[in-house]
């Protein structure tokens, strides 16, 4: 059973206000008493996931959350901690792998009186304070009271923070303004600062903010209330007034009697602002759905049981672990809804993809990190059937335009746990898709990180009209980073970087082109627009071995003492290191668009275009300089 609401209260005011209106109808006589419910019986959510209420004591508390805070970077631990309606007194750190997330219908339900943190990793040999690898953890639904006023999240990719609310400053950057590599805000109020630092690029959507202090290389908003204004290309702040469609991931609550549902947010059109009132008496439309509906899944769960359910038209719950799927999981029905806890990791089996999907609409997939395994994948997370195959050109449901399916903090790895390999990361073939935060990463460290055994071509293929990616963050593949040939698509906030190891140019080759497009959109496409993207490309000579703090170096700004003082002339200083193997003058495509398009494309694009020689868009060099001739950057 579902349980649609177009404006629930908050579960702790409501059973109030349900009080006061039996008393005012009782008007002072004393009515027949009604026996209190039976208290829901808790889901057993297995070893993985603490939940906690007001009783427990704050030094349990912050016992447990230091226990796991030191999870390795590719570990197999995973965690979430979930508190019910109420208040504590706890200052923990977030580790890897671990969620933190109230259990409110409204975020102000449960508020944390000192902080859930990310701090910098210090090396103190070196003298430095990093936030470069503090990747997959997030914090989610609750409110936070910093301890000194401001709460640090010191993170990079994979760390999305949502439905949060900060009564005071957020600071984004190592305490020592140590380097760090961007992240992602949606749905959450800042009363304070926020101060981005060292951050290199962030996208916050559909917020609120006391203000902004920062900018390094590509900050974007869209939909925030307190945002900066539009100062693209110097500082390169990109603010939208509103998000044109956009959709807020599913998340697990209690109400008045303990049960446990999830709720699944309706579409918003021209989203500004959080979905939730400042006021905590409303939260947003959409659907609860009861957690019986839930097949709750654990590592342990066998494969067929969890595509028997989804047959059956259940959900899913994915508890925190490692699960290595012995076939595909097949979504078939309309609404559907895969939810992982804790970084929940799916492996796909040799030659299979992790999740298939049929074109229904209304589908959600959040919260699951999907690693290729070592006998590779064609492709590991498949939205829609193929073109040319069948269903592919099927409309989904009366109505479905108001009802997308969700990709919503959904992340990939190509090596790095593990080796393993995979053509495709993501393939969206259904239409009216909204990509919500995506990490592909193509693995430039940890295991099996090696151009020849991490084999992987695109991280993010789109062929479904009518698609929206928001906050896509795409790394290292080895062909095309993300190949969009579906129509009326758009994005906000794309960050790239060209893979660093190809062993040479001849290796690395598109046709007769040195090297690949990052963004590459098909000659069949008549509209797509592009607003705020960001393409690294780092520069290597041939035989040239640079370590990983050079090229962190690079990243900072410190182009000429990194790179030799090779920046090719008239690019722009923070857009240096950017030519690949070979030197000599080789060209990179960073961005490519078919030829037929006219000069003026709709897109607005954080990298400048300095020449004709210097391609940032593949189209006939006329074009190129009637562009670059009316604008330095694309707007």
């Amino acid at each position: 059973m579902e349980i649609s609401t177009a404006a629930t209260m908050s579960t702790t005011r409501w059973a109030a206000r349900l009080a006061t209106v039996a008393l005012i109808a009782g008007a002072g006589v004393p009515a027949a008493a009604t026996p209190a419910p039976a208290p829901a019986t808790a889901p057993d959510f297995g070893p993985n996931v603490l939940v906690f209420d007001p009783a427990t004591p704050s030094a349990t508390i912050q016992a447990a959350l230091e226990s796991i805070a030191g999870e390795a970077e590719f570990g197999s631990g995973r965690h979430a901690v979930l508190f019910k309606p109420g208040a504590y007194n706890v200052d923990a750190q977030i580790g890897y792998y671990t969620t933190a997330a109230g259990l409110g219908r409204h975020p102000d339900d449960v508020t944390i009186n000192g902080g859930l943190r990310v701090e910098g990793r210090i090396d103190w040999s070196a003298g430095t304070d990093s936030a470069l690898i503090n990747f997959w953890r997030s914090v989610e639904n609750l409110s936070i009271t910093p301890t000194g006023g401001t709460t640090r999240w010191a993170v990079s990719q994979a760390s999305p923070m949502r439905r949060v609310h900060i009564r005071g400053g957020l600071e984004l950057m190592p305490a020592w303004w140590g380097y760090s590599s961007g992240g992602f805000i949606a749905d959450s109020r800042i009363d304070g600062q926020v101060q981005s630092g060292s951050q290199q690029q962030w996208y916050t959507r559909d917020s609120a903010i006391g203000n902004w202090a920062g900018s390094v290389w590509n900050m974007v908003f869209s939909g925030v209330q307190g945002a900066p204004a539009q100062t693209f290309p110097a500082p390169p702040v990109t603010a939208l007034a509103t998000t044109p469609r956009s959709r807020e991931k599913p998340f697990l609550y209690i109400d008045a009697d303990g049960a446990y549902h999830v709720f699944k947010p309706d579409l918003r059109v021209a989203a500004a602002g959080t979905s939730w009132s400042g006021d905590g008496t409303a939260a947003e439309a959409g659907t609860s759905i009861p957690i019986g509906d839930f097949l709750i899944a654990r590592p342990a769960t066998p494969t067929a049981d969890i595509n028997a359910a989804l047959a059956h038209g259940r959900h899913v719950l994915f508890t925190p672990g490692v699960y290595r799927l012995t076939e595909q999981l097949n979504v078939t029905r309309r609404n559907t809804v895969l939810l992982g806890l804790g970084m929940a990791t799916l492996v796909p089996g040799a030659g299979q993809a992790a999740i298939a999907t049929g074109n229904g609409d209304g589908i959600a997939i959040a919260g699951l990190i999907v690693d290729a395994a070592p006998g590779g994948s064609p492709v590991l997370v498949q939205v829609g059937p193929r073109p040319g195959t069948k269903g592919f050109a099927a409309l989904p449901a009366k109505g479905w335009r108001a009802n997308p399916t969700l990709l919503s903090d959904v992340f990939f790895r190509i090596g790095g746990p593990a080796a393993g390999s995979a053509a495709i990361s993501l393939e969206v073939n259904s239409p009216n898709v909204i990509i919500d935060h995506l990490w592909a990463w193509r693995a430039d460290h940890g295991a099996g990180a090696a151009w020849a055994v991490n084999r992987a071509d695109t991280g993010l293929v789109v062929n479904g009209d009518d698609v929206t990616g928001l906050g896509l963050f795409v790394e290292h593949y080895q062909k095309h980073q993300l190949v969009w040939n579906g129509d009326n698509g758009q994005t906000i906030f794309y960050q790239s970087e060209l893979p660093y190891d190809p062993p040479s140019q001849a290796e690395w080759m598109d046709g007769e082109i040195a090297g690949y497009a990052s963004y590459n959109v098909g000659a069949g496409v008549k509209k797509q627009r592009h607003r705020a993207g960001r393409v690294l490309v780092l520069q290597r000579r041939a035989g040239d071995r640079r370590d990983q703090r050079d090229q962190g170096a690079c990243y900072a700004g410190r182009e000429d003492r990194a790179c030799g003082g090779r920046v090719p002339v008239g690019v722009r200083r923070d857009l240096a290191c950017r030519q690949r193997p070979g030197g000599g003058g080789q060209r990179v495509v960073v961005y490519q668009l078919p030829a037929q398009l006219p000069a003026q494309i709709p897109a607005q694009v954080a990298v400048s275009i300095v020449s004709s020689a210097w391609r940032a868009y593949s189209m006939p060099v006329a074009n190129l300089q009637a562009m670059h001739a009316s604008s330095k950057t694309v707007r």
